[in-house]
C-alpha cells in the first residue's frame, strides 16, 4: 500500500476526533488505492461544524446554507481513468501529488446518519469516499450515468471498508 500524507485541521470540538481522524485516513487510503491512484498524494482535510462549512460553502460556491461535504480538487482528472504517470502533478518542494482538500461537516454527518438508520462510522465513511471521488474527477452533476458511475464505486470502496448500508 502506498502512504498518503493527509493533514488533518478540526475546526471545532468533535468528541473522539482522533478516532474519526484516523477513519477518515484509512477510508482515503482505500478510496485511493481502489481508483488505481499509485502516486503519493497529499490531502488536507478540515472536520468541521454546519456554521463553518455554511461560511465557507457561501465564499466558495455563493450557496449560503450548510451541507456535508465539500471537495476542492486540485486537478480536473478524468474519473476511473487515473494518469498512469504523475509526475506532472508532483509538487517539486514534497515530491506529493496535492490532490485537493475536503471538508466535512460533522454535525451534518451526526444528523444523516440518524436519519438514515446507519452509524456515525459509515456515513464519515461515506463522505470521505464521496469526496476522494470528486478529487479524482467523479462527479454526479446529471441524474444518469455520472451519478450511477460515481454511486457505484462509493458502493464498492465502502464495502471493502465494510460500510455497507445495513439492510
Amino acid at each position: 500500500m502506498i502512504r498518503h500524507k493527509i493533514r488533518f485541521s478540526c475546526e471545532c470540538k468533535i468528541p473522539g476526533r482522533f478516532r474519526l481522524q484516523r477513519h477518515i485516513r484509512r477510508c482515503i487510503c482505500a478510496a485511493l488505492e481502489a481508483e488505481g491512484v499509485r502516486a503519493r498524494c497529499e490531502i488536507n482535510v478540515l472536520l468541521t461544524d454546519d456554521a463553518h462549512i455554511r461560511e465557507i460553502n457561501r465564499d466558495m460556491r455563493a450557496i449560503d446554507r450548510a451541507t456535508d461535504v465539500l471537495s476542492f480538487p486540485m486537478f480536473a482528472l478524468e474519473a476511473g481513468n487515473p494518469p498512469a504517470c504523475w509526475d506532472e502533478y508532483l509538487d517539486p518542494e514534497t515530491g506529493l501529488c496535492p490532490l485537493g482538500d475536503l471538508c466535512l461537516s460533522y454535525d451534518h454527518a451526526c444528523a444523516q446518519a440518524a436519519e438514515y438508520g446507519h452509524s456515525l462510522r459509515r456515513e464519515v465513511g461515506y463522505l470521505t469516499i464521496h469526496s476522494i471521488l470528486h478529487l479524482l474527477g467523479y462527479d454526479h452533476l446529471d441524474e444518469g450515468v455520472q451519478k450511477a458511475q460515481m454511486r457505484a464505486r462509493e458502493e464498492a470502496i465502502a464495502a471493502q471498508l465494510h460500510l455497507e448500508k445495513p439492510e
